[in-house]
């Protein structure tokens, strides 16, 4: 070595070494994450997906050129992500990054703004530097991607569902960077899936079939699933191949034959989504009456089988403080009312504080006259709240008086004392049946020889069910001139609440097993400095930055200087 290294030639051997270290740091790629929520790791189920793909996903990402800082850092954690991807599934996985509309004539196909936006993406409007030395102008940028597969393409928002935190744009970018993997992960498992879980529509308990569930059925159900209607009383069980029910909003009493269908259902392994109002009321009757107007119960006699899987819904209303708003009349001037927008507790803002990745990271989602739930103690069931109030809400109990001035007072605030209300809880475990020894045995014979479906006691394998105290979670407006809307959207102030991402990622926890879901729960900490001690020792730190360069370079030469006098001396 030393012989070498003494040659004339030394140099190039250098220069091999070089070369022959970045092949092998181009080959084999490896990194330590020492961070503690393991933001750099993928999870298990991302691994195995990607490692299973047997053809080529190509991911588009729309963040490139000129942005913000806080889209730069996303766009960068877009690509270390996509770059983790690519290594877990090889060449099936392929990426690239571009600004939309900048290259129109390249070969391989440019998207414009129009397509992309019909595609499912929205731009955001950012200002930044158009040139260096010039000054900033308008632009849109499109925070999201397409994943393409064969001939299927997917958006995927990074911003939609995110939760949005008021006048602080570094959390809210923050909080999308956390869904990135989920989000990639869960279009790509979509987009190669060769069959997809089918979900059922319950009817025949007056289960709404109008405009108001347009956007559950035609923009959540059917684009993501396989879909059908079932009419409980023309079905002598409820379809095992159906992997999930949903019981939308249902007005009229069940029937113990009915109920019995639900529950034998359940016990077989079908998952169910309860959207129940317990109590009539909605705003229509409100705008109708033009005055207050009683909330009653619905009387659906579901209360036994619920209470028998683990919950209660209560017969009352809840009200927060943490609200939706509605225009009202405030006023007169000469004889015309003026309205303004007033903050309307029976609109609550849900919220989740139990970190499930269903209702993780996602923004606040609307409710509209919800009931609470109260969780019983029930053997082998585990409960976890998905929606819950603010810390200043409180219940109205039944009969409920729904009133447009429902806070007339401060004294009336000062009610709003009660936190974390339980509006909808997942259940999970060995559910019993409600009818277990309450079945005659010409049923029982009926079940097994007849219908297929032997009469269970209990579930066989684990299970789990959602129940949602509020029906209008998952309805939509409809407006005059413009059709149904999403649901979780204001039609008076035209905000857009995380709805349907709650819906569609419950939907997704019940029957997909593939526990993708599992990696909404990531926490990305945010780490920032301290902007009072940045401002009260900014001298101090400019100062070490400076001065410490300077310091170190005049020790260097001095030790150096006084090494060679030595030497030399």
């Amino acid at each position: 070595m030393k012989k070498l290294l003494a040659s004339k030639y030394w140099w190039l051997f250098l220069l091999i070494v070089l070369v022959g270290i970045n092949y092998l740091a181009a080959q084999f790629h490896y990194r330590l994450d020492l961070t503690q929520e393991k933001r750099y790791t993928l999870s298990a189920p991302t691994q195995k997906l990607l490692s299973s793909l047997n053809d080529q996903v190509i991911v588009t990402v729309f963040l490139d050129g000129e942005m913000p800082a806080g889209f730069r850092r996303l766009s960068n954690n877009a690509r270390e992500l996509l770059q983790e991807f690519k290594e877990a599934g090889k060449a099936n996985i392929q990426f690239r990054f571009q600004r939309p509309g900048a290259s129109e004539a390249d070969s391989t196909g440019a998207f414009s703004m129009d397509s992309l936006m019909r595609m499912g993406l929205t731009p955001t409007n950012v200002r930044v530097k158009a040139k260096e030395g010039e000054g900033e102008e308008q632009r849109y940028l499109f925070p999201g991607a397409l994943v393409s597969y064969h001939d299927r393409v997917i958006p995927v928002d990074f911003l939609q569902g995110t939760k949005a935190t008021d006048g602080d744009p570094f959390s809210t970018l923050n909080n999308a960077e956390a869904l990135l993997e989920y989000k990639f992960a869960h279009a790509i498992q979509k987009i190669t899936a060769e069959t997809v879980p089918a979900v059922g529509y319950l009817l025949g308990n007056g289960e709404p079939m109008t405009y108001n569930v347009y956007d559950l059925i035609e923009g959540a159900l059917k684009p993501n699933y396989g879909f059908g209607f079932i009419p409980i009383d023309s079905v002598p069980v409820i379809p095992q191949e159906f992997n999930a029910i949903v019981i939308m909003k249902p007005t009229v009493k069940f029937t113990e034959a009915q109920k019995l269908k639900i529950d034998q259902y359940i016990m077989h392994g079908g998952k169910v989504i309860w959207l129940i109002d317990r109590l009539d009321a909605s705003l229509d009757s409100l705008f109708r009456k033009k005055s207050d107007f009683v909330a009653f119960d619905f009387g659906l006699n579901l209360d036994d089988q619920l209470f028998r899987y683990g919950v209660r819904i209560n017969a009352d209303l809840v009200q927060d403080l943490q609200c939706d708003s509605l225009p009202l009349v405030v006023g007169n001037i000469g004889d015309k009312p003026q309205m303004n927008f007033q903050p309307w507790p029976y609109f609550p803002l849900l919220s989740s504080h139990a970190g499930h990745p269903i209702a993780k990271n996602i923004d606040l989602v609307l409710s509209m006259f919800p009931n609470s739930i109260d969780t019983v103690k029930t053997t082998g069931i585990h409960k976890t709240v998905l929606l819950a109030t603010s810390s200043n809400a409180r219940v109205l109990n039944t009969p409920a008086i729904v009133s447009l001035n429902s806070v007339k007072t401060e004294e009336d605030l000062k009610t709003f004392n009660r936190a974390n209300i339980p509006v909808a809880v997942l259940l999970e475990g060995r559910f019993s049946s409600l009818y277990t020894h309450r079945l005659s045995q010409t049923m029982m014979d009926t079940l097994a020889g007849i219908y297929k479906q032997p009469f269970r006691a209990a579930s066989a394998e684990e299970n789990k069910m959602i129940v949602i105290a509020d029906g209008d979670i998952a309805s939509n407006v409809f407006r005059q001139g413009k059709g149904p809307m999403p649901m979780g959207f204001n039609q008076f102030t035209n905000y857009q609440y995380a709805n349907k991402d709650f819906i569609l990622n419950s939907i997704e926890y019940l029957v997909n097993p593939s526990g993708i879901l599992e990696t909404r729960a990531k926490d990305y900490t945010l780490r920032l400095l301290d902007p009072e001690k940045v401002e009260n020792e900014k001298t101090q730190w400019q100062l070490i930055n400076i001065g410490v360069p300077v310091l170190l370079v005049v020790l260097f030469g001095f030790i150096y200087q006084a090494l060679r006098k030595r030497k030399y001396q």
